[in-house]
């Protein structure tokens, strides 16, 4: 595919934005209706009942562009239509888990089939034993930190926006272009309902699909030299507050799978009493980051492991520095 003129590419964002607000708006409807609804809770970082299951205006979005795309560029048809199906596995999933909560079990048996769809693809692109092994690796990994780190208004879908638009600035033209600068379309037609107060959440069947479509963008421009380290950097502020997060439930014997508040971002926004201020920070963090890695493209790799050390270290002491201010209030106000 050639690489989209202004026009082209306006009139692909403003229909990805048209289709998942319009898709967002009806999942609303249909969640008052049916009563999808979450409550405040000890688990919870929201103060009002919320409906749930918003996302699946995202995924709609995302769909119908796969399905597009796949009929204009045969060469890449079978890569499209294997994330097509994984996105239906892990939205399905979702949407039935936004029904009626599921143990973790039938969920990560259907990610896990998701992630082998995506690796069939991969194949089908010409990748090599790691590259397969980087997309089942992506798709479990970051499927599920989406999940765990949708918690506050707006933070899951303004950071998958602002790395789905780095990934399609880094590809430039071609498919995986169009498919990364639509995913963050859609999440732009999302968030005004999730912003600057929920009007309703993703929901699993969104933060999952957005997980996974990151996953496919990552394992996608590994193939094409843009090296997976690299990749790395717009998603950092999720895998270090994620991974140390539950690491750190882990290690006490938590059972760490089930939902919580002891993300990072949930201390944060008990201590500033409110969202916007956390969303606005982690998209800073984020948008340094995409502009790292835009900028790096062609560095060295003995030049792009230091970099993400020094990354790794920045996140982990922000995460604990906000872990600990935030604990030491709320145990003064107690």
């Amino acid at each position: 595919m050639p690489e989209p003129s202004p026009l082209t590419l306006a009139a692909w964002l403003v229909v990805n934005i048209a289709i998942a607000a319009i898709g967002t708006w009806l999942a609303r409807r249909y969640a008052l209706r049916r009563q999808l609804v979450d409550q405040p809770g000890e688990r919870r970082s929201h103060q009002r009942p919320t409906p749930r299951g918003g996302g699946i205006g995202i995924v709609a979005s995302l769909l119908l562009s796969l399905a597009w795309l796949a009929a204009r560029q045969p060469a890449h048809a079978s890569m499209l239509l294997c994330t097509a199906f994984g996105v239906l596995l892990v939205a399905g999933i979702g949407w039935v888990d936004d029904h009626r909560p599921l143990s973790p079990w039938p969920r990560l048996l259907v990610q896990a089939i998701a992630a082998l769809m995506l690796a069939r693809g991969i194949h089908a692109e010409g990748g090599d034993a790691a590259a397969i092994l980087l997309a089942l690796a992506a798709a479990m990994v970051l499927t599920n930190v989406w999940n765990f780190m949708d918690g506050i208004d707006g933070l899951a879908a303004s950071q998958a926006a602002l790395a789905a638009a780095a990934y399609g600035l880094l590809a430039g033209q071609g498919v995986v272009a169009w498919v990364a600068f639509g995913l963050a379309a859609a999440c732009v037609g999302f968030l005004p309902f999730n912003l600057p107060q929920a009007r309703i959440f993703l929901g699993d069947v969104g933060s999952g699909t957005l997980g996974y479509a990151l996953a496919v963008l990552v394992a996608w421009l590994s193939l094409d030299g843009g090296g997976a380290p690299l990749l790395l950097l717009p998603l950092s502020a999720f895998l270090i507050d994620a991974s140390l997060t539950l690491a750190r439930r882990a290690a006490a014997g938590q059972r760490w799978w089930l939902p919580h508040t002891e993300h990072a971002y949930q201390h944060w926004a008990r201590r500033a009493r409110g969202h916007g201020r956390v969303t606005l920070a982690y998209a800073g963090w984020t948008l340094l980051a995409c502009l790292g890695m835009l900028a790096g493209r062609t560095a060295a790799p003995t030049f792009i492991i230091p970099v993400l050390l020094v990354v790794g270290l920045a996140g982990g002491g922000a995460w604990a520095y906000l872990r600990r201010t935030s604990q030491g209030r709320e145990d003064t106000k107690e």
